[in-house]
């Protein structure tokens, strides 16, 4: 079977938009012409129903994402795999371009996309001395002679995502 082309794909997801639009403006205009109670009863119920549902849908999603950024982030600290954050950023770059051209009709100008440039390159600069730092305390605490435990931004990263997902869980209960 051939796969879609891209304009086809686009011409089948602005029908079924198309669609789903005209479904619930079709929806709201029969409720609208039912008695205000029976109107409030529906309203109150399709948006507890909407507000359960997500609820539930974004806990778990919330979880099953943050535990995958964890994982991710555990097993590039340890080594077990590289991150090309140069690649994603691009990417992530290309994408906010493109949703803030179809948002607002205009693109981002030279001078937002100069200071996206420039907040990375001080981040590698700032990472770059931070490793540099954490070999000179390693070779200074060897040289003296004392062991100390320093918590390293993994541990503090843990320990907030724990406290911070613990106040999600609360607060969304």
């Amino acid at each position: 079977m051939a796969k879609p082309k891209n304009d086809d794909a686009s011409e089948e997801a602005k029908k079924i938009v198309d669609d789903a639009k005209n479904f619930i403006e079709k929806a709201i205009a029969d409720i609208g012409k039912t008695s205000a109670t029976k109107q409030l009863i529906l309203g109150t119920a399709s948006g507890w129903i909407t507000g359960f549902m997500s609820m539930k849908i974004g806990k778990i999603a919330a979880v099953g994402l943050g535990g995958g950024v964890i994982l991710l982030h555990i097993a590039s600290q340890k080594g077990y795999i590289d991150i090309n954050w140069d690649k994603i950023n691009k990417k992530v770059d290309k994408i906010t371009d493109k949703i803030e051209k179809e948002t607002t009709g205009k693109s981002p100008d030279w001078f937002e996309k100069m200071e996206r440039f420039v907040d990375r390159k001080l981040d590698k600069a700032e990472e770059l001395l931070k490793k540099k730092e954490k070999k000179a305390k390693h070779w200074y605490s060897n040289f003296v002679g004392e062991e100390q435990y320093n918590a390293t931004e993994t541990h503090v990263f843990l320990a907030s995502f724990a406290a911070g997902m613990a106040l999600g869980l609360l607060c969304g209960q």
